[in-house]
């Protein structure tokens, strides 16, 4: 990766570059059962004990459902150009298909104005792993029948918001939702199943494909897919490791991309999950494969990879001695980020990408001190991968925007609110909003559109 002190002060981003920040509607909202929402897997997780740090919901959060117009203020005040959010399934068809609550999506539509009002534009998710409830009772993602209950709930988002919103994403980061849903267990739903999980992954890529067919005929703009990807080094020359990086990286870069982008799933996912692994009918991947007009990425990390006996890839990640971690256990390395759009490039072809989640969570006072949270850790990190994004646009990879993860401190899933990724810090208890020097650095880097990223940190 390119040493920022290298580059040229005003060589900057290409013009009409998106400069942004994600959330996540149950990470930040708050009143999930309110004005007749349904409740969500996540909050029937959250409140069975012992699933989440603490005893840790998301009843409260950020408290974003009624503080939405202070937080589209706070990013107005930050020079966002765009806000990558998504919506609650359950608070548009409480049951999950169906009857439509207009007063959930009346709170989307509001909150869409607001941003179009000053200047930002929004970037919509359908969904970021709250599947409703009342959809788990009837199996979630494991019944057949989602694509089409996905399909029906884009369709009404689509005609709702379309053209306001021009972006839009189907699921994110699908990866996560059956490794830590349905193989591990530790997210919601819960699962822990190696059966399951081929099943749960392959009908969230039907579920994706269906709404973008749909989106096709009621919408007019862009449509694409999240996913969570991260470059596999292996620790040694052995053939084994080289194997384990094998398994590892078709099993969580490939498994998605793959029948998104080239209709088939990589063949070492038969090697991992053996007997569990379906014989998937032809024409699936043919719903699967629908064209797409960009995909997001979201980095945080590498992983160097040995052989090992962790179920069911028989891998394991090997820590770095000389390394920096950030407090979710992450090694922090930017040229992953450079190699993986280089990848993607090389693999998928000129696709445009969006970066739709990179951040931190570094150790941050509860309490801001004196109206300013110092986080040096954060600011350097967003600046190196940041740089490294430059480093892959060299390279001819068409990159087209950045959304920092996050915008608020947050609800982290599991870990609660344990683990502070915001560059704005909240005050859980007061809810008080105050921009941390990430934040403000981040600031001038949109208004100079990059430029001053070469410039000494603060």
């Amino acid at each position: 990766m390119t040493d920022p002190s290298s580059r040229s002060r005003d060589l900057g981003l290409p013009d009409g570059f998106l400069w942004g920040a994600a959330t996540a509607a149950h990470q930040i909202e708050g009143s999930p059962l309110a004005d007749g929402a349904g409740p969500s897997i996540w909050t029937r997780f959250a409140h069975t004990p012992g699933m989440t740090l603490n005893g840790d919901t998301g009843d409260v959060a950020c408290d974003h459902y009624n503080r939405w117009k202070q937080d589209v203020a706070l990013m107005r005040e930050l020079g966002l150009k765009a806000y990558r959010f998504s919506v609650s399934w359950s608070r548009i068809h409480p049951e999950g298909t169906g009857r439509v609550n207009q007063a959930g999506l009346d709170f989307y539509s509001r909150l869409v104005d607001e941003l179009l009002e000053n200047g930002i534009e929004p970037l919509v998710t359908l969904y970021h792993w709250d599947l409703p409830a009342a959809l788990d009772d009837r199996g979630g993602w494991l019944n057949r029948d989602c694509a089409d209950w996905f399909a029906d709930y884009g369709t009404t988002l689509y005609r709702a918001l379309d053209g306001r919103v021009k972006k839009w994403a189907t699921i994110n980061e699908p990866w996560v939702v059956t490794d830590g849903g349905y193989l591990h267990g530790a997210l919601a739903p819960g699962h822990r199943n190696r059966y399951e999980a081929p099943i749960a992954a392959h009908n969230l890529m039907r579920a994706h494909g269906a709404a973008v067919q749909v989106y096709r005929a009621e919408g007019g703009h862009a449509i694409g897919l999240v996913v969570n990807i991260e470059p596999k080094y292996p620790a040694s020359d052995s053939p084994e490791d080289a194997a384990a990086v094998r398994r590892a990286h078709a099993y969580m870069n490939e498994q998605f991309l793959h029948p998104a982008l080239l209709g088939h799933y990589p063949p070492e996912l038969k090697e991992i999950f053996g007997d569990a692994w379906p014989d998937w009918p032809a024409e699936d991947f043919a719903l699967i494969r629908q064209p797409l007009d960009y995909v997001g990425i979201n980095y945080y990390t590498r992983s160097v990879t040995a052989a090992g006996d962790s179920w069911p890839l028989k891998t394991r990640v090997v820590r770095q001695p000389l390394g920096t971690y950030t407090e979710t256990g992450w090694e922090v390395f930017p040229q992953g980020l450079t190699d993986l759009l280089v990848w993607f490039r090389d693999t998928y072809g000129t696709l445009p990408v969006y970066i739709t989640e990179n951040g931190a969570a570094f150790f941050d006072p509860a309490v801001a001190e004196g109206g300013r949270v110092r986080d040096p850790l954060r600011t350097d990190y967003l600046r190196k991968h940041l740089i490294a994004i430059l480093d892959a646009i060299d390279a001819g990879v068409d990159v087209r925007g950045y959304m920092a993860w996050s915008l608020l401190d947050n609800l982290e899933w599991s870990l609660g609110y344990s683990k502070r990724f915001g560059i704005v810090h909240v005050n859980y208890g007061t809810q008080e909003r105050t921009p941390k020097d990430s934040a403000r650095w981040y600031s001038r880097v949109i208004a100079s559109n990059g430029r001053t990223l070469s410039d000494p940190l603060p």
